[in-house]
């Protein structure tokens, strides 16, 4: 059933690229605690700290 096909739904902001990051506990508890308060997905809290970081780009 190779139909050369992407699977999955379309997206109107496709997400390519992958990061592997390893976090100590400190971390790991803020982006937990983050996560069940704002009730999103590590990724998408790993999303909007990085565009947190957009402001100090000089």
């Amino acid at each position: 059933m190779a139909t050369g096909k992407k699977r999955g739904p379309k997206t109107d902001n496709p997400k390519p690229y992958k990061i592997g990051v390893k976090l100590d506990q400190e971390a790991k508890d803020i982006l937990d605690a983050y996560c069940e308060q704002e009730a999103v997905s590590i990724m998408e809290a790993t999303r909007r700290g990085i565009k947190r970081l957009k402001p100090d780009l000089k």
